[in-house]
């Protein structure tokens, strides 16, 4: 039987055996600030907040009215001439949520941020212990400098989405009772790279080659090491000198700080 949409309702399962029907009325009815309106708590620097906590949906914040209107240009103008952002608490589907606002155009745009306790912890992902030779990390450092771009629009097509075309490639082929078409572009390699100064080696060639840059052998440059500097020899002993206390330098401290991808 197919259920229609005021057949469907909200509970929460206490246990298998026990459900507690929830109306949009109690929900209404909770006492929650972010229930009707976006709660601004405080305002911080963007680049203090970790990009693991991004993720939970972006969307466009606009004025409820005229009267909206403006504190609305008010705060975007204000967020606009500054490197901050608003942490925000706001309800969207019967959740309370997290977020930063941010201008974007002549929006204001809030970004859906995790809470923390959904925020997985890396410890069980890393990787066992690897070493990694020095010339090893230079290749690779090499290879991320041979890659790099200024912007990110620089990359062209490949910003593509070239699985959605192939996905509307094989509906359509599908719809029309033929072969899809084949994907342009170099196959895959079928067996793993042992060599890895070797791949880093290739990769460093085939990005220069498609800057248009001399497709010749690559190499892979050792950095430059720090320059020691000599060591000096300690001074001999006296016996007519006299030994005078000698005076400890404070130690300067530094000051550390705190850490910062369409709607």
């Amino acid at each position: 039987e197919v259920l229609t949409e005021d057949q469907i309702g909200k509970a929460y399962e206490v246990d298998k055996e026990t459900l507690v029907p929830i109306t949009d009325e109690d929900l209404a009815a909770m006492p929650l600030p972010t229930a009707k309106a976006i709660e601004i708590v405080a305002f911080v620097d963007a680049d203090s907040i970790d990009p693991t906590a991004y993720g939970a949906g972006d969307y466009y914040a606009r004025p409820s009215g005229p009267v909206a209107a403006k504190p609305y240009t008010l705060l975007r103008q204000a967020l606009d001439r500054t490197e901050k952002v608003a942490i925000a608490k706001y309800a969207l589907r019967g959740r309370e949520r997290l977020g930063l606002m941010r201008p974007h155009g002549e929006a204001l745009l809030i970004q859906g941020l995790h809470w923390g306790d959904e925020i997985r912890s890396p410890a069980s992902l890393a990787p066992p212990d690897t070493e990694v030779t020095e010339e090893e990390i230079e290749g690779a450092l090499a290879l991320l400098e041979a890659m790099s771009v200024e912007h990110m629009a620089d990359l062209g097509d490949w910003l593509k989405d070239r699985y959605t075309e192939a996905l509307y490639e094989v509906i359509e082929a599908k719809a029309e009772h033929r072969a899809p078409a084949p994907v342009a572009g170099e196959e895959a390699p079928t067996a793993p790279v042992v060599d890895l100064m070797a791949a880093l080696e290739a990769s460093v060639a085939k990005a220069k080659e498609s800057r248009g840059e001399s497709a010749g052998p690559a190499t892979v440059h050792e950095m430059p090491k720090p320059k020691k500097t000599a060591k000096k020899a300690p001074a001999k002993k006296t016996t007519t000198a006299k030994k005078a206390p000698a005076k400890k330098t404070a130690a300067k401290k530094t000051a550390t700080s705190g850490r910062r991808k369409s709607a």
